[in-house]
C-alpha cells in the first residue's frame, strides 16, 4: 500500500489549494478514504472523509462549507479542495486508508496559510 500526497504550499488567507493523494497497492475503489491534518503539539485530526460506495462525504465542523473531498476511482486518487483558507488551516495534511487491521498513511504535505 502506498499513498502519496501532493499539492501543499504557502498561500495567503482567503486563497485556495487542491491536495491530491495518489494511491496504489490496493483496490482503491473499495476503500473509504480520509484526509487528516496535524500541527505541532496537537493530535492528528480528521478533516474530511469519503466513502467507497456512493461517495458520501463528511467534514470537520471547522472546514464545512470551505473544503470539499472528492475521489477519482479511475485515477486511484482522492482530492481535497480547500477554499477560503485561514491561518488556522496550517498544518501537515495526510491521506489515510483504513484497513481491518491497520491504518495506512502517506508522508504528508505541508500547507501554510500566511500573509
Amino acid at each position: 500500500v502506498q499513498l502519496v500526497e501532493s499539492g501543499g504550499g504557502l498561500v495567503q488567507p482567503g486563497g485556495s489549494l487542491r491536495l491530491s493523494c495518489a494511491a496504489s497497492g490496493f483496490t482503491f475503489s473499495s476503500r473509504n478514504m480520509r484526509w487528516y491534518r496535524q500541527v505541532p503539539g496537537k493530535e492528528r485530526e480528521l478533516v474530511a472523509g469519503i466513502t467507497s460506495v456512493g461517495g458520501i462525504t463528511n467534514y470537520a465542523d471547522s472546514v464545512k462549507g470551505r473544503f470539499t473531498i472528492s475521489r477519482d476511482n479511475a485515477k486511484n486518487t482522492v482530492y481535497l479542495h480547500m477554499n477560503s483558507l485561514k491561518p488556522e488551516d496550517t498544518g501537515v495534511y495526510y491521506c489515510n486508508a483504513r484497513f481491518t487491521n491497520r491504518d495506512y498513511w502517506g508522508q504528508g504535505t505541508q500547507v501554510t496559510v500566511s500573509s
